[in-house]
């Protein structure tokens, strides 16, 4: 048996925000060797691609890369499977385009303890001077695998969709001293 949550505090209401984010994700995987191709092909549609560790974002689109060779695309939802079929199109000999929109969670986190309530269950140094505004890592948090994606606007997570429901459940609760109002069920 665990001890409940403790209520709030005067100073410890700083606050958390949770959201899900309806996103569309690509994935881009460079065949062997072709990565400075898919990267110039990316360059012409307006679209720097990422070095590994790291995320960009433009009006209409977010890409991060956490693996070698390989980006994930997330833009404004459109028809099943548009996203990937547009990019398969530009870049048919030298990546393959992978719709992975069902598959992934996108979750935000926002606010002046968002951090704080991360740390709580993450194995990655989250201070802003360690993971700024433009980096990206994978990592296991709350048993669930997650990439995470630090934006200006606060932290972008990305995990299975088949684990979303817990992880979203555990940030609630680890949040929740911080300040955070349960969100509405979307």
């Amino acid at each position: 048996m665990s001890a409940p949550d403790a209520r709030p505090t005067a100073g410890a209401t700083d606050g958390v925000a949770i959201s899900l984010c309806r996103t569309d994700v690509t994935e881009l995987a460079a065949l062997r060797n072709r990565a400075a191709e898919l990267e110039a092909i990316a360059a012409r549609r307006g679209l720097r691609l990422p070095p590994n560790g790291h995320v960009v974002t433009t009006a209409d689109l977010v890409a991060l890369a956490v693996r070698p060779q390989r980006w994930l695309l997330l833009s404004a939802p459109a028809a099943p499977g548009a996203a990937a079929a547009t990019w398969q199109a530009l870049c048919a000999d030298t990546a393959a385009a992978v719709d992975l929109s069902s598959g992934i969670t996108a979750l935000h986190l926002a606010g002046p303890s968002a951090r704080d309530a991360l740390a709580r269950g993450c194995r990655l140094d989250l201070a802003a001077e360690s993971f700024p505004p433009g980096r990206a890592a994978a990592t296991m948090m709350a048993q669930v695998s997650t990439i995470l994606a630090a934006l200006p606007s606060g932290i972008l997570i990305l995990t299975p969709a088949s684990t979303a429901r817990h992880l979203r459940e555990w940030l609630v609760a680890t949040a929740r001293p911080f300040g955070l109002a349960p969100p509405a069920d979307d």
